[in-house]
């Protein structure tokens, strides 16, 4: 794990308290809400653009491990998160929207991360990727009209625009760019040598972006200081009950252990930035979803680091005879 991946929990900290400050400026607070879109859409581009929609090579013999990875992914966690906003947000529609939109996306690059940490199948982790990317795109609107559609009125037309505008467009932009890129060796290499360049620069536009949010809506925060504590039950039972199935999936179906350290990543790690952007477009009058989706990484990461070392130490236990 390189030195940004360990910060990122650090600086998204410290993006809430600048921007916390920053919003009791009253022209910062005013300007803040036209910057956050740009930026988010940028911040998507830039995680789009190392990732190759066709790299399948990785999962086309393993069938059962991808097949129950994307059914977990896409029909059993939509159905526990709405369950989990019923019992715990019952009173916070608000919160139950944003909780929602943070479980039915996939993570697209922590998951890998921690597939390595945990010393898990990474190639097959990687072959998940374009199509956990692809079909949230294609699902995060039916979610929406499904889930929400009693806790919120949403404008299909513009439901819709935001998707193209905030997801399709940045995704097709960056595969354009990767086409343009790979015609020349020269331009691969340089490509390639410069991806943690890239992957910081999103990691900033993505805190630049918070650093806007909570100035232009930190008083909402400081006035409902009790939203993290409200999400601090269904998040970690969230982590805890899909854990606790993927291990059984694993004894059920005799995965390898590189087999369950993938999908217990896959299922369990989740794409705050992307439902962010949505939610800052589709919601810009109801911050309280955006502040949902900035707050669930803050209780997301650190489980995360233990669900890998939890992995490790499974990993060591030698089989009975």
């Amino acid at each position: 794990m390189s030195w940004i991946d360990k910060a990122q929990t650090f600086l998204v900290i410290l993006s809430v308290g600048v921007g916390l400050i920053l919003g009791q400026i009253n022209w910062i607070a005013q300007i803040s809400p036209i910057l956050i879109l740009p930026l988010l859409i940028l911040m998507l581009y830039l995680t789009f653009l190392p990732i190759a929609l066709r790299k399948f090579s990785g999962i086309l013999n393993q069938f059962k491990v991808v097949f129950l990875s994307l059914t977990i992914n896409f029909i059993w966690t939509p159905i526990f998160a709405w369950i989990l906003g019923i019992v715990f947000l019952a009173n916070a529609p608000d919160l139950r929207i944003g909780l929602i939109m943070l479980m039915v996306t996939p993570c697209t690059d922590w998951y890998i991360i921690f597939t390595g940490i945990a010393k898990g199948d990474v190639t097959l982790a990687t072959g998940l990727l374009p199509l956990n990317l692809i079909l949230q795109i294609v699902l995060l609107p039916l979610y929406l009209l499904i889930f929400t559609d009693n806790l919120v009125k949403i404008n299909v037309n513009e439901l819709f625009e935001s998707v193209f505008l905030v997801l399709i467009l940045p995704l097709a932009i960056a595969t354009i760019t990767r086409y343009f890129i790979f015609q020349q060796k020269k331009t691969i290499k340089w490509f390639y040598l410069n991806i943690p360049k890239i992957n910081l620069t999103q990691l900033l536009t993505l805190n630049l972006a918070i650093v806007a949010i909570f100035a232009s809506q930190g008083n909402t925060l400081l006035n409902s200081p009790q939203i993290f504590l409200q999400l601090l039950t269904p998040i970690p039972l969230f982590f805890a009950i899909n854990f606790l199935l993927a291990y059984g999936i694993k004894n059920y179906f005799h995965f390898s252990y590189e087999q369950f350290a993938c999908f217990s990543c896959t299922t369990l790690s989740r794409n705050s930035p992307l439902s962010l952007a949505i939610a800052t477009s589709i919601f810009p009058s109801q911050p309280l979803i955006s502040l949902t989706l900035i707050i669930g990484p803050l209780i997301e990461l650190p489980i995360m680091v233990l669900v890998s070392q939890l992995l490790l130490k499974i990993r060591n236990i030698k089989p009975k005879v």
